[in-house]
């Protein structure tokens, strides 16, 4: 449903011009045309309204929506774009996920803060741990999971940030024994899933332009959450780190560069597959079932050049490469993936983009091509 959108609203802007107030006038209500095609230099809050449709065979029907609402908090041109995004879906078959996080900067960039809060109840794909798991061995896993965190950071100087993150999780599974290979390796742990919380410092180093449609400039953070596991999982210690790196360079006024580096570490003796980095999602390594490889650590990186082709149409292109590994990296571990994908800027001025992507991964032997259709708001990176 989401991709028929996009592809509506390219072809509405390959009418002629003359034509095109005419026709969206006729057949669009005012509060969509506002939404969709009015410009707006004055900085005001914005809001989007996108619908959710899909249908699967262990899920029924799916319906819901995804909203984006962008404002700032001042007039002055430092002071970048907060946002809180929501997202609410619900299957004929009893299913439910539902999210909601804000990104939210003070009055000169002084202070940043992100926060999310999110449950979902949704089976998904289970196919071991490792970087060389088989299809074959695909099982489907009832997962309910409920997340909260916030992250608050204070600027140092010009560009730095320094702050810390809070949050919590519980993970609920309900895993039949059906005989795959890599059951007997599933503690009770890992089979009932476990709860925590966690905290730990953060730092950022930010100096681009703009935070939602960046033209040059860098953008490095890092985060350690020390974790520590509660109730029946009041045993569990460890510690996740993240670092990721992107930068961004000017090619021509309507041609950008942008590199994007990740990795990620669960620390410590204990491993629950829940908390593995996993390899592939809508942002980095596009063509890969989130989850199809999961280990303790995940090292990825990618390049994509875009191209905005007017102030509402934009193309791109990525590729890149990543891999999982317990212990030791090794560049034979890399897996490779490449697409493109369109980009429709529904709010001109702060830089806002509805995206649709198709990303293409390896091809293990006896398998198909692993390959994905991505459909969000926001730019990947």
């Amino acid at each position: 449903m989401k991709k028929y959108i996009l592809v509506f609203l390219l072809l509405l802007h390959l009418l002629p011009a003359g034509a095109q107030p005419k026709f969206i006038n006729k057949v669009i209500p005012k509060f969509v045309r506002k939404m969709l095609f009015e410009k707006d230099s004055t900085r005001s809050a914005s809001f989007f309204l996108l619908p959710v449709l899909s249908s699967a065979p262990e899920t029924g029907l799916e319906l819901g929506a995804s909203t984006l609402y962008s404002f700032y908090t001042d007039t002055s041109r430092v002071t970048r774009v907060s946002n809180v995004f929501a997202y609410g879906t619900f299957t004929t078959e009893g299913q439910q996920r539902v999210s909601l996080s804000t990104s939210y900067w003070l009055p000169q960039n002084r202070y940043h803060y992100t926060a999310a809060i999110g449950y979902i109840n949704f089976p998904f794909n289970f196919y071991g741990i490792g970087d060389a798991t088989r299809k074959v061995n695909e099982q489907r896993i009832s997962e309910k999971r409920f997340r909260a965190n916030i992250n608050g950071e204070k600027r140092l100087g010009n560009y730095v940030y320094l702050g810390f993150v809070l949050g919590g999780y519980d993970y609920r599974y309900r895993i039949d024994n059906t005989g795959k290979p890599f059951e007997a390796d599933l503690t009770p742990q890992d089979r009932n899933g476990g709860a925590g919380f966690y905290a730990g410092p953060s730092v950022t180093f930010d100096n681009r332009n703009n935070n939602t449609y960046t033209t040059k400039g860098m953008h490095l953070t890092g985060y350690l959450n020390v974790m520590h596991g509660i109730f029946s999982d009041n045993s569990y210690k460890g510690s996740f780190l993240n670092l990721e790196y992107a930068q961004f360079f000017s090619l021509h006024k309507r041609v950008v560069l942008g590199l994007n580096i990740q990795e990620q570490s669960l620390l410590g003796s204990q491993s629950p597959f829940y908390l593995l980095p996993e390899l592939g999602n809508d942002e980095m390594m596009r063509g890969y079932y989130n989850g199809r490889y999961r280990d303790k650590n995940m090292l990825a990186g990618q390049t994509e050049l875009r191209y905005r082709i007017s102030d509402r149409i934009g193309v791109v292109g990525f590729v890149g490469t990543g891999g999982v590994f317990k212990d030791s990296f090794n560049f034979n571990q890399l897996k490779p993936n490449y697409g493109g994908g369109l980009r429709y800027f529904f709010d001109t001025e702060k830089g806002l983009t509805m995206r649709v992507d198709y990303g293409f991964g390896q091809k293990p032997a006896g398998e198909k091509r692993q390959q994905g259709l991505y459909l969000s708001l926001g730019e990947s990176f």
